[in-house]
């Protein structure tokens, strides 16, 4: 079983790795979100923040070459607005799977934080980090 590379996973860029760092931030949307009856039926804002590492395989000042993030943003705004969801631990999950699609993208960093769920708290969430699997060699 080979080792998996933390040093890549842990850099967000890195000259050296030929990595770059795409990210969103302070997305602000409404879902439909929440565990709670006086969740459904409503909806509440909610901010996404969304960091890639990227394998920076192909150079050249094409949007093909690139991960790109309007098309990031799109696919969130598109989970989003699919229906409501429970948690925002599976919020994040289904961004960072998203995200993965894209085999480019090595690693995902995903923060979903609810923005009205506690009144005294400025917002609530969640954060995780997925990488790409690796296939055995």
């Amino acid at each position: 079983m080979s080792k998996p590379d933390t040093d890549t996973q842990s850099k967000i860029a890195s000259a050296a790795k030929s990595i770059r760092h795409v990210f969103v931030r302070d997305l602000l949307l409404e879902a439909q979100i929440g565990v709670y009856a006086h969740e459904y039926g409503r909806t509440q804002p909610v901010r996404v923040n969304v960091d890639l590492t990227v394998s920076e395989s192909t150079h050249g000042d094409q949007l093909a070459n690139v991960v790109c993030y309007e098309t990031v943003t799109n696919r969130i705004k598109a989970i989003v607005e699919s229906g409501h969801t429970g948690l925002v631990e599976t919020m994040a999950e289904r961004i960072a799977a998203a995200c993965l699609e894209d085999t480019r993208v090595l690693m995902a960093r995903v923060r979903v934080e609810k923005l009205a769920a506690i009144a005294e708290a400025a917002s609530v969430g969640v954060e995780i980090e997925r990488a790409q699997e690796r296939k055995p060699v």
